[in-house]
């Protein structure tokens, strides 16, 4: 049977068949119900209750002003009917997700996972053009009765951005910054449609659950008398870093290719190079530190926050990140769409990120790939600075690539867009060449599929070096779009890596 390489970006995610994703299906519960039952002592008793060892969720239990304590066991029973002296009937979340694919998809799933359990009103609100792709998915799936969709209105022209442009895919790395600075002009409309829904039902959502980007919502829940739940729609590793990064600047204080970063023990220094363009050319004053700073601080100061990872797979990072924040952090993940585990259709839930090599990286991996004579299927878009809705040019590739690869049955290329969960969940795939993209992270493990690293942008260096370092199920094998790689290079990476008496054998030893 063939062994299968493949190579593709941001898909949505699927069910555990790893162990430690399994065991955390029960986490996942203990997590939301937690959540559900501080932030309802919270509404019903105007105080904040004293969270007891929140890192461990099953263990955990709160103090409440009557000193009335509640277990686990107990809050598991008051779940299952929603309805119950908790005071649960016909509460609401409005949850505001950042506007990409890989910020929603997980709001939603998230979404799904409260409502089954509760039975609580979810309002998903978001600007227009993001609903339209989300009322297909809601007007398809079942028991999705009380998530509704709210538009937030949002002019793009007005933020210096083409028309109708309202997620970053096929935006100019240019304009990225007018379309993460304008999410700020959000909050008006989030506070309208908040008020209108205190209007109609006559108290206030019981919280509000807000993308780590969007600290205003914090402002927004203290004037109307509700709490604001952050949640971090990446890893916990790759979200302190990210945090503490654009907090501190520290890449600043040293002439030197590496920094220790706040809150990482020393042992965990971070290089230049792992930093995207924009945070390493950060000085405090630019306009994404004008637009991160303010905006982490303030999510600093959630009742609480969701991290979309497995208590199993990330001690460190939530450890990290719990301190850093000295606020309960619930970890939800993995939060999986759960119609990807029954349809394959359903997969046009994920956007694949806005990520791509340069021309001469793309050909360099086709070299590298057809000197290993490993078989492969490669999802293939257009090289960095050109449509990555155009048409494919075959002078992007070496002479005579594509042609080799269907006559000799070793490649496939597959143009924009594959099945990746059923690419993942093959049992003749061994390895994934990822740009390491969250959800792209969870899929990958979930399967027990080794990674081969390749981080483009924004927190994913952080997730390469956290798979690499800390788990030990990855190899990075470059950085980024300026990085110079040759076609021997990846051929040895791939050889590594597929070596079952070697480096290869020992990842997939790790993830099972």
């Amino acid at each position: 049977m063939a062994t299968y390489l493949a190579l593709a970006v941001e898909p949505p995610l699927v069910k555990s068949k790893t162990k430690s994703l399994a065991n955390s299906e029960k986490l996942l519960h203990a997590n939301l119900a937690l959540l559900i039952q501080i932030i309802s002592f919270k509404s019903l008793y105007q105080t904040e209750p004293n969270i007891v060892n929140f890192s461990h969720p099953t263990n955990a239990f709160m103090l409440i002003p009557f000193k009335t304590a509640y277990n686990f066991s107990q809050i598991q029973r008051n779940q299952k009917n929603p309805k119950s002296e908790m005071g649960f009937e016909n509460e609401h979340i409005v949850m505001l997700p950042f506007m990409a694919q890989g910020h929603i998809i997980p709001f939603l799933a998230l979404a799904k996972q409260i409502q089954q359990r509760t039975n609580f009103t979810i309002t998903i609100a978001t600007t227009p053009l993001n609903i339209q792709s989300l009322q297909s998915t809601i007007a398809t799936s079942s028991n999705n009765n009380t998530i509704n969709l709210a538009e937030l209105s949002f002019c793009s022209t007005e933020h210096g951005l083409p028309p109708n442009t309202e997620t970053p895919e096929n935006l100019p790395l240019s304009k990225l910054i007018n379309l993460v600075a304008a999410s700020v002009s959000l909050e008006a409309p989030a506070r309208r449609l908040i008020s209108d829904i205190m209007e109609k039902e006559g108290r206030p959502p019981l919280c509000i659950i807000s993308d780590v980007f969007f600290g205003w919502a914090n402002d927004v829940a203290d004037s109307l008398g509700t709490v604001n739940v952050s949640f971090a729609t990446g890893g916990a590793y790759g979200t302190a870093a990210d945090t503490s990064i654009w907090l501190n600047l520290p890449h600043r204080s040293t002439e030197e290719d590496f920094f220790t970063v706040p809150g990482f023990p020393e042992r965990c220094c971070f290089n230049i190079s792992q930093l995207d363009p924009f945070t390493r050319a950060a000085d405090g004053t630019d306009s994404w530190s004008r637009f991160f700073q303010p905006q982490i601080s303030l999510s600093t100061k959630s009742f609480g926050w969701l991290c979309n990872t497995v208590e199993e797979i990330e001690p460190f990072g939530l450890d990290i990140l719990r301190n850093n924040l000295r606020r309960p952090v619930w970890s939800t993940g993995p939060l999986i769409p759960r119609e990807a585990l029954k349809n394959t259709s359903t997969l046009d839930l994920s956007v694949q990120g806005n990520n791509t090599i340069s021309e001469t990286q793309m050909k360099e991996l086709a070299i590298g790939l057809e000197e290993s004579g490993r078989a492969f299927i490669w999802v293939i878009r257009p090289p960095v600075g050109f449509d990555l809705k155009g048409e494919f040019r075959e002078e992007w590739l070496p002479q005579g690539f594509e042609e080799r690869m269907n006559k000799s049955k070793q490649g496939l290329l597959v143009h924009n867009w594959a099945p990746q969960l059923e690419i993942l969940s093959h049992k003749a795939t061994r390895v994934f060449v990822s740009h390491c993209g969250w959800n792209s992270v969870m899929e990958s493990l979930s399967q027990g599929v080794p990674i081969v690293g390749w981080p483009l942008a924004a927190e994913q260096a952080y997730n390469s070096k956290m798979l690499e370092e800390e788990m030990g199920v990855s190899v990075e094998l470059t950085r980024g779009v300026q990085s110079k790689i040759v076609g021997e290079e990846v051929k040895g990476v791939i050889d590594l890596v597929m070596d079952e008496s070697g480096k290869g054998g020992e990842m997939r030893k790790m993830l099972l």
